[in-house]
Parts: structure tokens; C-alpha cells; sequence
């Protein structure tokens, strides 16, 4: 059994075709990660009072935590995490109860909180905080501790959402055949 990733009361991830889930990150309970989706070393999924979805060729990086906030009787819904296809979690990465669209950047060692928004093709630099119900406009780059629009995105940022995202991917590829043939050596 892989301690790495397992259930909570009867909750157990599902990691669809093509995941990566490295030997050093954490995955429990109510989380799906869709096809193609990388969690680095260091990075904790924790779907134990709420759920966890991760869209299709999307990447957690290196220390990343993702959490969620509890249902309760005055907050039948808590704030699940959900996250788009081809997103880039950046490393050290704290994601809480919020929404990321599609083809967003997390700079490194920013934080989103709970029922934030953030629209899709958003760029978050590093260092950030997105406050409790803060909305992020499509297409924007956002700057600072709250953050604040900067920017409309350029051509070549804009591009660099599936560029990350493929380049995961790859190195996701890489790395799975690196530890399965690493399994095969060590089992001679």
C-alpha cells in the first residue's frame, strides 16, 4: 500500500490515467485529480473535510498545500477546492477552499483563500495573497499583499499557460519511467 496517498473515512483519491503523484507528496481523501495531473515532492493534497478537484493537465508543485474548509450546519457547501485543466501551482504554493479556472499561474509561495475566484488565464505573481472572496478578472496579471490588478496579460503570456502545463507533463513522463525503472533495478 502506498501511505502516500489514502483514504479518510471511505474517501480515497482518484488519480485518473496519466497521473503523477511523486513518492515524497501526500495525497488523502476526497480528492480527483484528472487526467494527466503531476503533485511534486513536498506537496500535500489533504481532501479530508471537503472536496478536491484538479483539472486535466493540471501540476502542484514542489511544498504546495491544498486544504479545504468544512461543511457545517450554518455552511451546507464549507469551500471545496477546485482547480481548472493546465494550471500551474508554483512552488510552496497554499491553496484554501477556493477556484481556480483554467490555465492559470500561482507564482511561487502565494496563497489563495477561501471562496476566492479567480477567473481563467490569470497570472499571480509570486509572493501574492487573494484575500477571502476575492474575484480575479480572465486574462489579467495580479501583483502584491492583497492583490491588485496590474496588468492585461501580453501574447507571449497568454502562451505560457500551455507551455507550463506541457512541460509538467513531460517531466511528469520522465520522472514516472526514472522511478519505475529505479522499482526495476532494486527489485533484481
Amino acid at each position: 500500500m502506498k501511505r502516500n496517498i489514502r483514504s479518510y473515512l471511505g474517501q480515497r483519491p482518484v488519480i485518473e490515467e496519466g497521473g503523477f503523484i511523486d513518492p515524497c507528496a501526500t495525497v488523502i481523501g476526497e480528492v480527483h485529480l484528472a487526467r494527466k495531473v503531476s503533485v511534486w515532492p513536498g506537496a500535500i493534497i489533504r481532501g479530508d473535510v471537503n472536496r478536491i478537484e484538479i483539472g486535466e493537465g493540471s501540476n502542484v508543485q514542489d511544498g504546495s498545500m491544498l486544504h479545504v474548509t468544512h461543511k457545517r450546519s450554518d455552511d451546507p457547501e464549507g469551500a471545496p477546492l477546485v482547480i481548472g485543466r493546465n494550471v500551474t501551482i508554483g512552488h510552496n504554493v497554499t491553496l484554501h477552499g477556493c477556484t481556480l479556472g483554467d490555465e492559470v499561474l500561482v507564482g511561487i509561495g502565494s496563497i489563495v483563500l477561501d471562496r476566492a475566484v479567480v477567473g481563467s488565464r490569470v497570472l499571480i505573481g509570486a509572493g501574492s495573497l487573494v484575500p477571502p472572496g476575492k474575484r480575479l478578472e480572465s486574462g489579467y496579471l495580479y501583483l502584491g499583499n492583497p492583490v491588485k490588478q496590474v496588468r492585461a496579460l501580453t501574447e507571449r503570456e497568454l502562451a505560457f499557460f500551455e507551455y507550463s502545463a506541457l512541460h509538467y507533463q513531460r517531466l511528469a513522463d520522465n520522472h514516472q519511467q526514472s522511478l519505475a525503472a529505479d522499482e526495476a533495478e532494486n527489485s533484481l
